[in-house]
Parts: C-alpha cells; sequence; structure tokens
C-alpha cells in the first residue's frame, strides 16, 4: 500500500456467519479501518462481529434494526467513512467471494490520482469466466450491457461487479437519497457518479465461487432491474444532452428518434391501410418511411457513437 492516505473498507453483512471472520482477519494492517455493517441478519452474525469488535480496534461495528439492503448498509458504512474523515472506501463483501490480494490494485488508481473509483472486472481472464457458474455469468453479460448505457461509462465491463474503491473526495458529492438500497445499489452508484464527471477504472480480478449462497433471485433481476435501468436511461439522456449542456449529441437525438418513430408509424399504418384495401401501395407511400426510418437510424447509430466515446476521462 503506497502513501499515508487513510483506507477504510466497508463491508455489508447479511447471512455471512460461515465467511465474515475470515474476512476480517485477511485484512492487511495497512488498512485503517473496517466497517462491518450488520443488515439485521437472521443468524450469528451479530454475536461474531460483536466478539471481534472487542479484539479488533480497527472494526467498527455498525447495526441495522431493520433490513435495509445492500445499499442501505453501503450508505451508513459510506456515512461513517465521512464521519472517520478517510481518504479511500472500499466496498467488500462478507462471503470471501473478493479476494484482498487486489486490495492494492483498486486503491492505487485513486490514490495516483488516475481514477476517481475503481471496480472490479472479472471477464478479463477466459479461465476466470468458465467457473462462473453459467446463470451469473449470462445474467452479468446482459446487465453489463444495459448499465453502461444507463450509467454512460462505456469503459468498463462487469459493472454490476460490487468489489470496488472509492475517493471519499467524490462519496461528499453525490446526493446518497438517490442511491438504490438494495441489489440495484452498484448500479444507481455508477448512474450517479457520471453526473459528478468522476472517473472510474478497470480492475481485473477473479472472483472465488464456494458454498456461498446469492440472495440475489433471479426474478428481482427480470421484473426489478429493466424499468430502473430505462428510467436511469432517460435521465442520464435528458440531464447530459438537454438540461446541463447541449452538443452534437443533442442534435442528433432532437432529429432522431422523431425521425425513426414518424417513420416507424407512418410505413406500419399505410402497410395495414393497403393490405386491407387489397391494393399495392403508391411508390411515395414506400419511399418516405424508408428514407425516414434510414435517416433516423443513421443519426441515432451517430448519436451511440458520440455517446460511447463521451464517458469521463479526466
Amino acid at each position: 500500500m503506497i502513501s499515508s492516505k487513510k483506507i477504510a473498507i466497508v463491508i455489508p453483512c447479511y447471512k455471512v456467519e460461515k465467511h465474515i471472520a475470515q474476512v476480517i482477519i485477511e485484512i492487511p494492517e495497512s488498512v485503517d479501518y473496517i466497517i462491518a455493517v450488520n443488515d439485521c441478519s437472521p443468524d450469528s452474525t451479530d454475536v461474531i462481529l460483536s466478539n471481534l469488535a472487542t479484539t479488533n480496534s480497527k472494526l467498527v461495528y455498525l447495526k441495522h434494526h431493520i433490513n435495509q439492503g445492500v445499499g442501505g448498509a453501503m450508505i451508513t458504512g459510506f456515512q461513517k467513512a465521512i464521519e472517520l474523515e478517510v481518504d479511500v472506501v472500499v466496498k467488500m463483501d462478507g462471503d470471501g467471494q473478493m479476494d484482498i490480494k487486489y486490495l492494492t490494485n483498486f486503491i492505487n488508481p485513486i490514490l495516483e490520482d488516475k481514477a476517481d473509483m475503481t471496480k472490479g472486472n472479472r471477464f478479463r481472464n477466459v479461465i476466470t469466466i468458465k467457473k462462473m457458474p453459467i446463470v451469473r455469468r449470462l445474467g452479468n453479460i446482459g446487465l453489463s450491457f444495459l448499465t453502461k448505457a444507463s450509467s454512460g461509462y462505456w469503459n468498463i465491463f462487469d459493472p454490476t461487479n460490487g468489489y470496488l474503491a472509492i475517493r471519499v473526495d467524490v462519496l461528499k458529492n453525490l446526493e446518497f437519497s438517490q442511491l438504490h438500497k438494495r441489489y440495484f445499489f452498484e448500479s444507481s452508484l455508477l448512474n450517479e457518479l457520471y453526473f459528478t464527471e468522476a472517473v472510474v477504472k478497470d480492475i481485473p480480478m477473479d472472483a472465488k465461487y464456494a458454498d456461498e449462497k446469492s440472495n440475489l433471485s433471479i426474478t428481482k433481476v427480470l421484473f426489478e432491474f429493466p424499468p430502473k435501468i430505462f428510467r436511469a436511461i432517460f435521465k442520464r439522456l435528458f440531464y447530459k444532452y438537454f438540461f446541463n449542456d447541449f452538443s452534437i449529441g443533442s442534435i442528433y437525438l432532437i432529429f432522431g428518434v422523431p425521425m425513426m418513430f414518424i417513420g416507424l408509424w407512418f410505413g406500419f399504418s399505410n402497410f395495414i391501410k393497403y393490405v386491407n384495401l387489397h391494393q399495392a401501395a403508391p411508390t411515395g407511400t414506400i419511399i418516405i418511411p424508408t428514407l425516414l426510418i434510414t435517416l433516423g437510424f443513421q443519426l441515432l447509430l451517430s448519436f451511440v457513437n458520440f455517446d460511447v466515446g463521451n464517458y469521463p476521462r479526466k
């Protein structure tokens, strides 16, 4: 670990009685604070953390009396880290999946002013990908693309990865009320970071999969994530391209979206009309929607190209 900056690790704890003690024991001495947040876990996590707090002076033990989700636990941890006046906060889960050997890799880019936040990427190593359960692999690929679109951070992959480090000065500029308190937390954090123009960097890592069980259900992913992601997309596009700024990307959207929808509506409605009349559609009726759809598609493609290259870099 370089520099004398203060480092804190926040660990949201829920049903981690089998792993939490080992996770805390493995944290190196160079870390100044370990903030464990018990999110009203129904197992023996409370007993384990209470005992550890009596022997580990760096362990700051916080408890929720009502379960708030991983995001709620992290918000509590972030607030405590700001109160303790640390410089960098690292998020690690208490289930043992996040290898402590990568800690320096996450922290150093922030201390060297190369990033405001670093995130783990489990997809850089083909061997690691093969070890990942197939459901998680497919789910993460799909969510990764949607989260890129909603957050604007097209330069990163595996954005739902919970292993991350962030500069506390950046945290102070976030509205914690806008962060989702449950499983959408990591994505909502990226969405809000975009408005602060924070630089986010990928950190290659392996994940450890043993006997731990994920608390995230497929149903929640399929039915709860998409509406939140699409709302985040519209919010980002509005603030980025119309409210806070106006650029060539704004022009692409202003003309591209109406052209596409008008062309599709005009073409489809006339197709139905002439099918019902059993007549061939006039040439102009075919050419007009074709031109509108083609031009609209080209403008939207130009917008995507512009947006992909317009993520925060400095």
